[in-house]
C-alpha cells in the first residue's frame, strides 16, 4: 500500500532531513477575508525569536502570533483570521506568558520538539496561557473557543521557584482543539507547587501523548466533557485533580510514582463536583491511592461521582479506590488487573441498581483491539521523517482557495497529482469553493494548514430528493484502499439541501484508514451565506426559511465501508454566527449528523462531537463492531418551533426516523426533536462515555433544569431491534425526560439519575 511505499522512502531520506517539512515547504496559505497581506504561517525566528536558550524570546514569540491583527484581547470569536505559528527545534526563554489568538495553531518540530523555558521571575498564568483574564472574567467565552491546537512542545518550569506558583498550560477551550505531543517538566522538590495542565472551563475537547514530570499536580481540570488518551505521569504529588465536570474518558494512562493517582473528591459527599469518569486500559505503579473519591450510597447529588473502570493494571497500589470512609476497593503490594469495577446506577438492561463493585467488562470484539489487547489507538501523523519535497501545494497546483474561483478542477487535479507522485497533498489555508463531489481515491494522504475549507457551492448540491456528496473517499461503497486526512474542514455555502458533506465508501483492511481532526463546519462563518443577514434565528416561528436548508447529512459512511479511526472529528452545525461579535445565534438547518450503515466493522470514534442536526446527530443501522469514546451532541437550539418533522422528510432508504408514526404510538412531550444517538439492528456498539444534551426549547435554557423538570424534549437515546452487546457506560443527559429507550420503551428516566447538571447512567446493558 502507499502508506508503506512512503515510509520506505522517508527511511531512505531521513538522514538527509534537516529540519521538519512544516518549516521548509513554500507557504502560500490565503485568508480570503483578512487581507491580501495577512500571514497565515508565521515562524518565529523571522520575528526574531532565537531560541538559544538565552536569549528572552516572550516578545518575538508574540510578535509572529500577533502579526496582521488577529482575533486576541477584545474580540469574540473569528474564523477569518487563522494562523499557523511555527516554532522550530531549540529552547525558547520566556519571561511571561504566550499569548495565541483565537484560530491560532502553535506548532513545534515535530522530529525535536522546542522547550518554552520559563525564566526564575516569569509572570503569567501559564507559559502558554490559552485564554487569559485581560477583566475578572475570561477574554473569550470557553465554550465559544474553538479550531485551535498545540503540539510538539516541552514546557519547562524547573526554573521558578518550587514554591511559586506556576502553571505550564493554561486551557479552557471547547470543540475543536486539541492538544498533542507535550511535554510538562516541574520541579519534584517537596515544597513544589506547580501545575502542569490547568482549565476551568469549556465543552471539549481531546488530549492526547501528553507527558507530565514533577510538579504538585500534573493536570488540575474542570470542564462540561472530554476525550484524553495516552497521558503520562511521572513523579507529581497527584496525576489528576477533577474539579468539576459532566462526563470525562480516560485511556492509556500511566500514572507512576505519584501519591495519589485521580482526585475526584472535589466537593465533598454532600456536593459531589465530579459527574463521571470512565477509565480504561490504564496502569498505576507505585501509586498510594490510585483514585480518590467523594462518592457514596448516600452522597449528592445522587448519581455524581460515577465511575466505571475496565482493564485497569496495579503495580503495587495500597488501595484502588478510596471514598469518604475509607477503602472501597483494595489494591496490592504486588501486580493485579481490574477487569471491570464502576460505582454508580446500573441498568442491565434494566434499572435503575445503586452500586458500587465489579461489574462484567465489555466483551471487546478482537478487530477493535491493539496487538496488546486494548482498544486500538492511533496518534495524528505529523510525518516528521519526511523532507518538504514529499508534499505538493493545492495552491501551487493551481486551486485558488479565495472562496469566489471555482476550483472543483483544480483541487480534484491537485488529490490526483499526489497520488500519482506519491506526494502528500498539503492544502494551504484558504476557502476552496466546489461546485461538483471532490474524490478522494485510495492512497490519497492530505494534511491542511490551519484548517482550510472545502466549500459546496450551487444547484449541484441542492436537490434534497437526489443529495450527492461534497467529499467522496472511495469512488463506490466497498472500494478496497487506505487513505489518510488530517486537519481540513467540509462545509457548504447559501443553499445546499442535497449536500452530503463527507461520503466515505472505503474498505479497508489492516492498518485501519484514518480522519484526524477533519470536520464538518456548516454555517454560521464568512464566505457561507448562512449568517446572521441571511439565516436570522426566528423564536415563536415554525415557518422554515427554505433559503437556509444547508446540509442533506453531515457524513455517511456505506453499506460496504470498514476499518475507518477517527479522532476528534466535529460534525457540527452552527447555532451562532462565529464571525460577529456578539455570537448571535442563527438559525440553519441540515438533516442528519453521522450515519453509518457499514454492514462490518471495525470502526473507532475518539473524542467526536454532532451538533445541531434536525433528525439525529449519530445514526447506526445493520452495522457493528464501533468503538465511541465520549460522543457529544446538541439538539437544534430551534426545537420544537419547528419540531423534527420538517424540513427533512424521512427517507426509508436511508432508516431515518419517522417521527409522526413513533409519536404517535404514545410520544408524549416534546416527542418530535432529533435523537441524539440511534442505535438499530446492531451487534458489539460499545460507548465510553456520551453527553447527549438538549439545551433549549424555542431558544429558551429554561427546559434544561431539574427544576423544570427537564422539559427541552422527550427522548434522546434510542436502541432498537437486536441489539448484541450494545453497552454504554457514563450516559450523561440534559433536558431530557427519558435518558435511554429500548423499542419505543423508556429504560431510564431523568430523576432517577440526578447529577451534577446532567442526568447519569453509569453502566447500561442491552442484555
Amino acid at each position: 500500500m502507499r502508506f508503506g511505499s512512503l515510509l520506505l522512502a522517508a527511511a531512505s531520506v531521513a538522514s538527509a532531513v534537516q529540519a521538519y517539512w512544516l518549516g521548509d515547504v513554500p507557504h502560500r496559505g490565503l485568508a480570503p477575508f483578512a487581507g491580501n497581506n495577512y500571514p497565515v504561517f508565521r515562524n518565529v525566528r523571522d520575528y526574531g525569536a532565537r531560541g538559544d536558550g538565552v536569549t528572552d524570546d516572550t516578545a518575538a514569540i508574540n510578535a509572529a502570533i500577533n502579526a496582521g491583527n488577529p482575533c486576541n484581547k477584545g474580540c469574540a470569536s473569528t474564523t477569518t483570521t487563522p494562523a499557523v505559528v511555527y516554532f522550530p527545534a531549540g529552547t525558547y526563554l520566556i519571561s511571561s506568558s504566550i499569548l495565541p489568538a483565537y484560530f491560532t495553531h502553535l506548532i513545534g518540530d515535530a522530529a525535536s520538539p522546542p522547550t518554552l523555558k520559563a525564566t526564575p521571575n516569569f509572570a503569567g498564568f501559564g507559559l502558554i496561557d490559552g485564554n487569559p483574564y485581560y477583566s475578572p472574567v475570561l477574554n473569550w467565552k470557553a465554550v465559544n473557543v474553538f479550531f485551535r491546537q498545540i503540539r510538539n512542545f516541552v514546557l519547562d518550569t524547573t526554573a521558578i521557584p518550587p514554591a511559586t506558583q506556576a502553571t505550564g498550560l493554561h486551557w479552557p477551550t471547547s470543540q475543536a482543539t486539541s492538544l498533542q505531543n507535550l511535554v510538562f517538566n516541574m520541579p519534584t522538590a517537596a515544597n513544589v507547587v506547580h501545575v502542569g495542565l490547568f482549565m476551568e472551563e469549556g465543552s471539549g475537547g481531546f488530549i492526547t501523548d501528553l507527558t507530565f514530570n514533577g510538579g504538585a499536580t500534573g493536570a488540575s481540570m474542570g470542564n462540561q466533557q472530554y476525550t484524553m488518551r495516552n497521558l503520562r505521569f511521572n513523579n507529581c504529588k497527584t496525576a489528576i485533580i477533577q474539579l468539576w465536570n459532566w462526563g470525562w474518558t480516560y485511556h492509556g494512562l500511566s500514572i507512576n510514582n505519584c501519591q495519589v493517582g485521580i482526585d475526584i473528591s472535589a466537593g465533598g459527599p454532600s456536593k459531589v463536583e465530579t459527574g463521571s469518569i470512565t477509565l480504561f486500559d490504564s496502569t498505576f505503579t507505585n501509586v498510594p491511592v490510585a483514585i480518590k473519591t467523594a462518592w457514596t450510597y448516600s452522597s449528592s447529588p445522587a448519581t455524581a461521582g460515577s465511575m466505571v473502570l475496565e482493564n485497569i493494571a496495579l503495580n503495587n497500589v495500597g488501595v484502588a479506590v478510596q471514598g469518604p470512609g475509607g477503602t472501597m476497593l483494595t489494591g496490592t503490594g504486588g501486580s493485579t488487573t481490574i477487569a471491570a469495577w464502576g460505582n454508580g446506577h446500573s441498568y442491565l438492561p434494566n434499572g435503575p441498581t445503586n452500586f458500587a463493585g465489579p461489574i462484567t467488562p465489555n466483551p471487546r470484539p478482537a478487530s477493535l483491539l491493539g496487538a496488546n489487547g486494548r482498544y486500538y489507538v492511533r496518534s495524528k501523523p505529523q510525518y516528521e521523517n519526511l523532507p518538504a519535497s514529499s508534499f505538493l501545494s493545492a495552491r501551487a497546483a493551481g486551486a485558488r482557495g479565495d472562496a469566489a474561483a471555482d476550483d472543483t478542477a483544480a483541487l480534484q487535479s491537485a488529490i490526483d497529482a499526489s497520488v500519482a507522485q506519491n506526494k502528500i497533498l498539503f492544502i494551504d489555508h484558504g476557502l476552496y469553493r466546489v461546485t461538483r463531489t471532490i474524490r478522494i481515491p485510495p492512497g490519497a494522504i492530505i494534511v491542511g494548514e490551519a484548517f482550510p475549507v472545502i466549500l459546496s457551492s450551487g444547484p449541484f448540491f441542492n436537490d434534497i430528493n437526489n443529495p450527492k456528496p461534497v467529499v467522496q473517499v472511495g469512488a463506490t461503497s466497498g472500494q478496497a484502499g487506505y487513505v489518510e486526512l488530517s486537519d481540513f474542514i467540509v462545509s457548504t455555502q447559501n443553499v445546499q439541501a442535497g449536500a452530503i458533506c463527507i461520503e466515505w465508501n472505503l474498505a479497508t483492511s489492516g492498518t485501519p484508514s484514518g480522519m484526524w481532526d477533519v470536520h464538518v463546519r456548516i454555517g454560521g462563518f464568512t464566505g457561507t451565506q448562512q449568517q446572521i443577514a441571511q439565516c436570522p434565528k426566528t423564536p415563536g416561528n415554525p415557518a422554515v426559511n427554505p433559503n437556509c436548508l444547508v446540509a442533506f447529512m453531515a457524513m455517511h459512511v456505506t453499506k460496504q465501508a470498514k476499518g475507518l479511526y477517527m479522532e476528534n472529528v466535529w460534525l457540527w452545525t452552527a447555532d451562532h454566527d462565529i464571525d460577529e461579535q456578539l455570537n448571535t445565534q442563527i438559525t440553519i438547518y441540515s438533516g442528519r449528523g453521522l450515519y453509518i450503515e457499514a454492514t462490518s466493522g471495525p470502526f473507532w470514534l475518539w473524542g467526536t462531537g454532532s451538533e445541531h442536526h434536525v433528525l439525529y446527530q449519530y445514526q447506526l443501522a445493520n452495522t457493528r463492531d464501533i468503538f465511541m469514546g465520549q460522543i457529544q451532541t446538541e439538539t437544534p437550539y430551534f426545537n420544537p418551533v419547528p419540531n423534527a418533522l420538517v424540513p427533512f422528510p424521512p427517507v426509508a432508504a436511508l432508516n431515518d426516523p419517522d417521527f409522526r408514526a413513533s409519536c404517535a404510538r404514545g410520544g408524549e412531550g416534546n416527542c418530535a426533536a432529533a435523537w441524539g444517538l440511534r442505535v438499530i439492528n446492531s451487534k458489539n456498539v460499545l460507548v465510553y462515555g456520551a453527553g447527549l444534551y438538549s439545551f433549549f426549547d424555542n431558544y429558551s435554557t429554561s427546559c434544561s433544569t431539574f427544576s423544570a423538570g427537564q422539559t427541552c424534549q422527550q427522548r434522546i437515546t434510542s436502541i432498537e431491534g437486536v441489539a448484541e452487546n450494545v453497552n454504554i457506560y457514563n450516559l450523561n443527559t440534559i433536558g431530557t425526560r427519558e435518558m435511554i429507550n429500548r423499542d419505543g420503551n423508556r429504560v431510564a428516566w431523568y430523576a432517577d439519575g440526578v447529577n451534577t447538571f446532567a442526568s447519569n447512567v453509569g453502566v447500561y446493558k442491552s442484555g
